[in-house]
This record gives C-alpha cells, structure tokens and sequence, in this order.
C-alpha cells in the first residue's frame, strides 16, 4: 500500500459504493499487402478485423 492506493477500509454494517468501471483495452494495427488487420481485446472479449486498402492517401 502507499499514498497513490491506499486500503480501502470499510467499518462493519456499512454498505460500499462500487467504484468506477475502467476500459482496460490492448490493441495492435498491422497492414500488410494491402490489407490492415486490426486486433482489440478488453475485459469482455477479443475482437479483430482485416480490411482491403479502399483509398490511397498521398503526402507531398
């Protein structure tokens, strides 16, 4: 425990209040021969997608 997480002490016969819910995400982007594949997970599962290249974007 330190001063950043303290302990969360509760007295007896007392009802707590949840805390917030937080979005833990991780996440990778790949493109690869024209394609991007995307890839998420979180705490309530994993996702992903592979997409075609639609658009050239140019850069001068």
């Amino acid at each position: 425990m330190d001063h950043l997480h303290p302990a969360r002490v509760v007295p007896t016969g007392t009802t707590t209040v949840p805390l917030p819910r937080r979005l833990v995400a991780v996440g990778i982007t790949r493109r690869h021969d024209g394609r991007t594949i995307t890839v998420r997970a979180t705490q309530a599962g994993v996702t992903g997608t592979i997409s075609t290249r639609t658009a050239e974007v140019r850069r001068g």
